[in-house]
């Protein structure tokens, strides 16, 4: 069986000129990156916005396990299958960070026959997007901490500074540091720390920005700290916008590159879903809309995440109304929800997957709620038994679950033609009555209990002493009416990692809350999770290497 990265060396890519006709795009309309990736000008993405909008179908999936869920992989696999049937298809997705490619996912371009190229490039440096914002990112605290040492014509109280440090790779030692040290040449003296660079603020405003003046706007309202009257401080304030902007001029421009069937696609923006909103750019989704008439996208983790961000804050923010969402389950993943180990999922467990099946009945919940229609794509693993496959469709349709079997990885676009066939089926129908399912005039309070109790599935939340002080003091500073973006484990409805299946009874601590104006979210921290991940014992980079030729070893 070939590895993902051997199918990808082995595959033929097409000029991305030659994709770009696809999409009705010139050389002209285009900055090329090479012969396979380019970006979309900003000048034609402004000429393209009259156009009419294509429909956008949106890939989730449930709780994520070791297992794996292949959401990225269905994503591209029902858009080479909507292809396969002559539909204009583009595909629209988050571009791959360093810190889990290195670290323990080994890379996320898709897998198998449904992958999207030049896939080394894209798991890597890709257009240099990402190192864009992490310097943007650490500029602006360079010149923060300038300020302060010439002067602090701000009076920018150094005990309340929130602007972080960032770096694309998972380092725990980066979490906590002090800076300044060595004497009055050197800084002043001050704790610090950084996160991953999908986590900065800066990665989430260029998703959210319409375009390169939004992104400015977006840039001057970021929190930066605090002054020793207890007032924000922003980037506006400290008068480095233009220079931020200027960093970021070409990262803001999306990335065109192919399928393995050479189905366009537009991958641009990373955040992540746990940590952050988890969708790749408006810019991006945007543009596909406009030039095909099917969108597939996909949102981080599983649906209380990723499809929760995406519906209660990309969507609102771009005004984009989802036909359709597609949500991921493979049964292996399912029989962990059920308390199989990893070890033991190649066996057949039908109760397992019983037990396990009120994970997936928990995220069909969730994307009811907001009043879309959807489809359960059966993500086939080589060792689903026949029995395992056919008790999980008789599950969904004894609960009246859409459902289709889908073996991208395995077949590329022939393994979903069911799902496709099934999507197109469901959007003709027309029974979408999205709505959100809290209103912005809600207190903060109000939208995170409606997030944790109608989408997690929880009993009640409890908030920190910090938290409740933030939730007084962020609405007296007039951020109150702005949507929530919950920080949380991907691997559990609830913000406890080892509450497999679906939980009852439990409650969502919220510690912490952190304004990010510039994106136009408030972040509310809960249980443990970090802004900064870790290193697992056996990183994948281990793995990794390149041979004479300059190829890759190892992603995969």
């Amino acid at each position: 069986m070939k590895t993902d990265i051997e199918i990808a060396q082995q595959a033929s890519m097409e000029p991305v000129l030659d994709i770009a006709k696809k999409l009705g795009l010139t050389i002209d309309d285009l900055e090329l990156y090479g012969k396979y990736k380019a970006k979309i000008s900003s000048e034609k993405l402004e000429q393209i916005s009259a156009n009419k909008s294509g429909k956008i179908i949106l890939v989730t999936a449930i709780n994520p396990t070791p297992a794996g869920e292949g959401k990225s992989t269905v994503t591209v696999g029902l858009g080479d299958a909507l292809q396969k049937l002559d539909k204009k298809t583009a595909i629209a997705m988050r571009e791959p960070s360093l810190g889990p490619t290195m670290g323990i996912k080994g890379g996320a371009a898709g897998g198998g026959y449904a992958q999207v190229m030049p896939m080394e490039d894209i798991n890597l440096h890709f257009t240099g997007d990402l190192h864009a914002i992490t310097t943007a990112n650490n500029a602006l605290a360079a010149l923060m901490d300038n300020h302060i040492h010439q002067g602090n014509e701000l009076k920018i109280d150094q005990r309340r500074i929130v602007w972080k440090r960032a770096l694309d790779l998972n380092d725990r030692a980066l979490r906590k540091v002090v800076i300044g040290l060595g004497g009055p040449l050197q800084g002043v003296p001050r704790e610090d720390g950084f996160d991953i660079t999908v986590a900065s603020e800066i990665m989430a405003v260029l998703c959210l920005a319409h375009d390169l003046n939004d992104l400015k706007v977006r840039l001057s309202k970021m929190v930066i700290a605090y002054n020793i009257e207890k007032q924000p401080v922003t980037v506006g304030d400290l008068g480095v916008e233009g220079a931020l902007t200027l960093l970021l001029k070409d990262a803001v421009k999306p990335n065109l590159v192919q399928t393995l069937e050479h189905t366009p696609a537009i991958i641009h923006g990373g955040p992540f879903a746990n940590i952050a909103h988890g969708c790749n750019s408006v810019i991006a989704t945007a543009a596909a809309s406009k030039l095909a008439d099917y969108v597939v996208t996909e949102a981080g983790f599983g649906a209380d995440l990723g499809a929760e961000k995406f519906l209660n804050i990309k969507a609102r923010n771009e005004q984009i109304n989802p036909e359709i969402v597609v949500i991921v389950a493979t049964i292996r993943a399912l029989k962990m929800h059920g308390g199989v180990a990893k070890s033991e999922l190649a066996e057949e467990n039908i109760d397992a997957l019983k037990k396990g099946f009120a994970n997936l009945q928990k995220h069909v919940d969730s994307i009811k709620s907001f009043g879309l229609p959807f489809v359960v794509a059966i993500n086939r693993f080589y060792t689903d038994s026949m029995k395992e496959i056919e008790v999980l469709k008789e599950l969904c349709h004894a609960e009246g679950i859409p459902v289709a079997l889908t073996e991208v990885w395995e077949k590329g676009s022939t393994g979903g033609l069911e799902l496709a066939r099934k999507v197109l089926e469901i959007i003709e129908q027309d029974k979408n009555e999205f709505q959100h399912i809290y209103s912005l005039d809600a207190s903060i309070e109000e939208k995170i209990r409606t997030i944790a109790t109608t989408i997690y599935g929880a009993s009640n939340v409890e908030f920190s002493t910090k938290a409740k002080k933030q939730m007084k003091d962020f609405q007296g500073f007039g951020w109150g009416n702005l949507p929530i973006c919950m920080a949380k484990t991907q691997y559990s409805l609830s913000d406890d990692p080892s509450l497999l299946g679906r939980p009852q009874e439990f409650s969502i601590t919220v510690r912490e809350l952190k304004p990010s104006i510039g994106a136009g979210f408030l972040v509310a921290l809960t249980g443990d999770v970090m802004t900064m991940p870790g290193l697992p014992k056996q990183p994948a980079a281990l793995k990794m290497d390149v041979n004479e030729q300059g190829k890759a070893i190892g992603l995969f």
